[in-house]
């Protein structure tokens, strides 16, 4: 599923005895506490001085270290540009705004994502319409929003659920058909594959999340990757207030620049602080992917062949950075007891992800019984960098028992 990206960072740091690892080198135990938590940045020494060098420089703003990250983030997934923003939010927001979409035009998303996905549709003034979606991967497909397709539909959010990535292939074919924008949330999927490329490669336009539940962070912070340059040049325009020229380019030039607003913009800006951070994990995320890999592959182990669990796997099509490790349970089991039960012996997992359609912010009719099988009956298990065997031995136990 698609992680909460803009809620509060999990808390509970579990101990264990300093390890050395490839990514990051030697690394301080960490403090007990009761929970084996469901998630943890990893995030060491390499951050915290490239956040101080930062703070040093006196550029604490967007300046060119976000400069250097947005290129680089868009380099490691196959774009020719990249914006980096506050958010996977308002990169939303703006991949919206820069195709058009304004009130009168429905937008197509999935109701299984969090709220953020909807809510960008509304920011615009649009209409989300809630599509539903396949069970194996949480994920829309073509059947699924053409079923729910008409005049009005001006563009599809597509998520990425949980880092389990959509046919992209399948979908932006169709969308191009039909003549709508095709906007790709990959708030969580840095990391992930499809047809053996990036997630992200060759879209119109993805947007990214880079908040603590991701793989990689900047404490917050987001970004768009595409390969039109001119749109990218609107991107950071109103990111930046709608102002003629960046703030980074007024302060190089020797003469004063006296800037014009184009446009209406917003204040969507990521901070060189955030970015120097964001740098120290660019450089991490393969060997992060490969950890949350290995670590999926001994759930599968050790889950293959319990009743009652259906853990998520890789697409036919492509590879999961298993930003999530969620699994589907049986109907007769009650998941929140599940979860309850879990916490009762100290592991914190989360239900899989709301469907927005019931949430009272927008409580609409809608006929999705997959994204109602799936809400209901999903829930996230612990898996993180520095989850140790013995903890994720602890969880399966657990589990096991229960069902």
């Amino acid at each position: 599923m698609s992680a909460q990206r803009d809620g509060a960072a999990p808390s509970g740091l579990r101990s264990e005895a300093t390890r050395e690892d490839g990514a990051s080198g030697r690394r301080p135990a960490l403090a007990r506490e009761a929970l084996i938590p469901v998630m943890r940045p990893f995030l060491g020494e390499e951050e915290a001085l490239a956040a101080a060098e930062a703070v040093r420089s006196g550029w604490v703003a967007q300046g060119p270290r976000v400069a250097r990250f947005e290129q680089e983030f868009a380099t490691y997934v196959g774009a020719s540009h990249g914006v980096a923003v506050s958010s996977c939010t308002t990169a939303l927001h703006l991949a919206l705004v820069a195709a058009g979409v304004s009130a009168g035009d429905e937008v197509i998303v999935p109701s299984l994502s969090f709220i953020a996905t909807a809510n960008a549709a509304r920011y615009v003034g649009a209409t989300p319409a809630f599509a539903d979606v396949e069970l194996a991967t949480g994920n829309l497909t073509v059947d699924t929003i053409d079923a729910v397709r008409t005049s009005r539909t001006r563009a599809v959010i597509a998520v990425h659920q949980g880092g389990v990535p959509f046919d992209t292939g399948a979908l932006r074919a169709a969308c191009a058909g039909w003549g709508v924008a095709l906007v790709e949330d990959a708030a969580c999927a840095a990391g992930s594959t499809v047809d053996g490329k990036p997630a992200g490669t060759g879209a119109a336009v993805a947007a990214w999340s880079f908040h603590p539940r991701k793989v990689i962070t900047t404490g917050e912070g987001g970004a768009l990757t595409l390969d039109d340059g001119e749109a990218a040049v609107r991107l950071r325009r109103l990111r930046e207030h709608g102002m003629s020229v960046s703030a980074a380019d007024r302060h190089k030039s020797a003469q004063p620049v006296l800037e014009q607003y184009l446009e209406t913009g917003f204040n969507y800006r990521m901070t060189d602080v955030q970015a120097a951070i964001g740098l120290v994990q660019l450089a991490k995320l393969d060997a992060m992917v490969a950890r949350r890999r290995e670590l999926a592959a001994r759930y599968h182990e050790r889950l293959d062949g319990v009743e009652g669990v259906v853990p998520v796997r890789d697409p036919a099509y492509g590879t999961t950075n298993y930003q999530s490790f969620w699994v589907l349970l049986d109907q007769r089991y009650d998941r929140n007891d599940v979860l309850a039960r879990l916490a009762e012996a100290g592991i914190s997992a989360r239900r899989g992800i709301m469907a927005a359609h019931s949430e009272p912010a927008y409580a609409v009719p809608a006929d999705l019984p997959n994204t109602e099988r799936i809400t209901r009956d999903s829930l996230i298990l612990p898996l993180f960098h520095e989850l140790t065997e013995t903890d994720q031995d602890h969880v399966v136990d657990t589990l096991t028992k229960l069902l």
